[in-house]
């Protein structure tokens, strides 16, 4: 089975293939349970900043408050998309 991750062009979604129009990352050097220290380490590393930055994981306040860490020390536009929120990228 062929993944977003290992280059799959195109998915299935409802039946009908659509186009990837994204770049995929993988991040094996981080724990899925990495601390908002080690989160804020990686997120220095990029050269430039992505145009917005999603929280997706963890319970509310942790999300918001990482949020809000975000913003406040690297200045970059960030959110915590409610569920089943929908965003065009």
């Amino acid at each position: 089975m062929r993944r977003l991750v290992d280059g799959e062009k195109s998915v299935k979604i409802h039946g009908q293939w659509v186009p990837v129009a994204a770049r995929i990352e993988r991040i094996d050097s981080m724990s899925a349970h990495a601390d908002a220290d080690e989160i804020m380490r990686w997120l220095r590393g990029y050269k430039s900043a992505p145009r917005q930055t999603f929280i997706v994981h963890g319970e509310p306040s942790a999300q918001d408050a990482l949020r809000a860490r975000i913003e406040a020390e690297l200045k970059w536009s960030c959110s915590t998309p409610e569920y089943m929120v929908s965003v065009e990228l």
